[in-house]
């Protein structure tokens, strides 16, 4: 799960992160009210969405007077904002982050995020804030530095002073960065997160380390701890299908292919979308039906898949351990009869009654193609989608 900016910074504040003060605005005067109660010369008004890249596509204004805070907010809300990460079809703005304007010296860059290889969570920092990370580690690898947590212990001082001293701090900003970098580590582990990214991280004129901006990322399995999180939950910005998939526990994102992809195991899902580009087709999905989904799930997310406009064909791979190829084999024909399937349909099946499954589909009446193994099944639906 993703919040905004400003919810972000509430609850690294909580953890004691120094952070800039502001507030959430939703129409044109709750900003105007937000800027008169911070005081001024200078306020920056921040488009709250779950992208990236916002400064870019104009949704950072720094402003310089109380009329120009109710102009400036007047033209992004509403605003459709187009960044690299949101694509070309941009996203809505609905509300705004009014903050107070700051002192800067440097800018660099901090994250917090799960190594999987390591099973730590591992810190990266840069010198080089206010750039994408994917940049700096193509062109600069170099410049970011990287700290693994043993998570017996946590972070400790010393991990922070050897981030502060690789950042180049130095004095008061050593300090002031240590106890930053502590707070974020209790948030990040407290709040059950699985990324905090500051980027820029900012160093003021005064020798304080803020952060400037804040993305939170948190790990949906864990948020039955975290009711409070919870409700920070903004499903406008979420793809609608995704959080359908969601309520019928589903594990389904949207990717920009043409072949629909309904499998069982996370694994299998990856590597069913390989081989698909192997063969010159590209995904339209992950969709993960999990190992035990019932007749109703299976055709739930027959349903997902077809709803993408972008789906010339689909390619259902199955291989039944827990999952028995009959209830997947039923599944298919009942969604493919009720949604009146016109896209080509591969299906390939293994495991545990394979043979009842493909006795279903064979006595469906409808057109199923059904393939040997994995390759013969990608080949099918790449061919099938180019004719």
């Amino acid at each position: 799960m993703n919040i905004h900016e400003h919810q972000a910074k509430e609850l690294l504040a909580r953890y004691g992160v120094a952070v800039p003060r502001g507030g959430a605005a939703f129409s044109v005067d709750e900003a105007f009210k937000v800027a008169n109660e911070l005081g001024g010369p200078v306020w920056v008004v921040k488009a709250q969405i779950h992208a990236g890249g916002r400064g870019k596509g104009g949704g950072v204004k720094v402003v310089k007077s109380i009329d120009e805070v109710r102009s400036t907010a007047g033209q992004m809300l509403g605003m459709t904002l187009i960044t690299h990460q949101t694509g070309p079809q941009g996203k809505e703005v609905k509300r705004l982050y009014v903050e107070e304007g700051c002192d800067i010296a440097r800018e660099l860059y901090l994250s917090m995020l799960i190594d999987r290889g390591t099973n730590q969570v591992t810190v990266m920092a840069s010198t080089e804030g206010g750039m994408d990370i994917e940049e700096v580690a193509a062109n600069t690898p170099e410049k970011i530095i990287k700290v693994a947590i043993n998570p017996a212990i946590g972070m400790q001082a010393f991990h922070a002073r050897q981030l502060a001293f690789g950042l180049k701090l130095k004095g008061k900003q050593v300090s002031s960065a240590v106890k930053l970098l502590l707070g974020i580590y209790d948030a990040f582990v407290g709040l059950d997160a699985s990324l905090i990214e500051i980027n820029p991280l900012m160093v003021t004129t005064a020798g304080e380390v803020v952060a400037l901006d804040a993305k939170m990322n948190f790990d949906d399995n864990a948020l039955f701890r975290h009711e409070d999180v919870s409700k920070l939950r903004d499903e406008s910005e979420e793809d609608p299908t995704e959080r359908k998939a969601a309520e019928y526990d589903l594990n389904y994102i949207r990717l920009d292919g043409t072949i629909g992809c309904m499998v069982n195991g996370a694994g299998l899902a990856m590597a069913t979308m390989d081989i698909i580009k192997l063969y010159g087709a590209e995904p339209a999905n992950f969709l993960d039906v999990g190992g035990g989904a019932t007749k109703e799930q299976v055709t739930n997310a027959f349903k997902l898949i077809l709803s993408d406009s972008k789906v010339e064909g689909i390619l259902v791979n199955i291989f039944g351990g827990i999952m028995r190829c009959d209830v997947i084999a039923e599944g298919v024909v009942a969604a493919a009869k009720e949604v009146s399937l016109d896209v080509p349909l591969v299906v390939r099946l293994e495991g545990t009654n394979v043979e009842q499954g493909k006795e279903i589909l064979a006595q469906s009446g409808l057109d199923i193609v059904s393939a040997d193994d994995l390759a013969d099944a990608a080949q099918k639906v790449a061919v099938a989608v180019k004719h």
